[in-house]
């Protein structure tokens, strides 16, 4: 499944991106697509507690796209490993573009 199925435009010109999260990896970063739920996966270090897994979601998120963390957003799923992240100023085809690199190996 292709990267461009996990993002969504939204109508004040945000863009939404469903991610499925591994706390406690041994690597951090971006992993892949998951083709059968459709979602991008996103290894991170820190356990499920207390936001620790949030917080470094949001800085891998960050690290990938080059982006400020402030322009990321947790909007669903903050206790679950399925998540939505909503991403102020970056267009889908611009988020496209910076994650392809990372999904090159499959």
């Amino acid at each position: 499944m292709p990267i461009h199925s996990c993002i969504q435009p939204t109508l004040d010109g945000a863009v939404m991106l469903e991610i499925e999260v591994q706390p406690g990896a041994k690597r951090q970063g971006v992993i892949g697509v998951n083709d059968w739920r459709g979602k991008l996966s996103v290894a991170v270090r820190a356990d499920a507690q207390k936001g620790k897994a949030n917080n470094a979601v949001l800085h891998v998120l960050s690290t990938t796209l080059n982006i400020p963390k402030y322009q990321l957003k947790i909007v669903a799923g903050k206790t679950s490993r399925s998540k939505k992240v909503r991403i102020e100023g970056l267009s889908p085809l611009k988020l496209h573009t910076l994650l392809q690199p990372f999904l090159e190996e499959e």
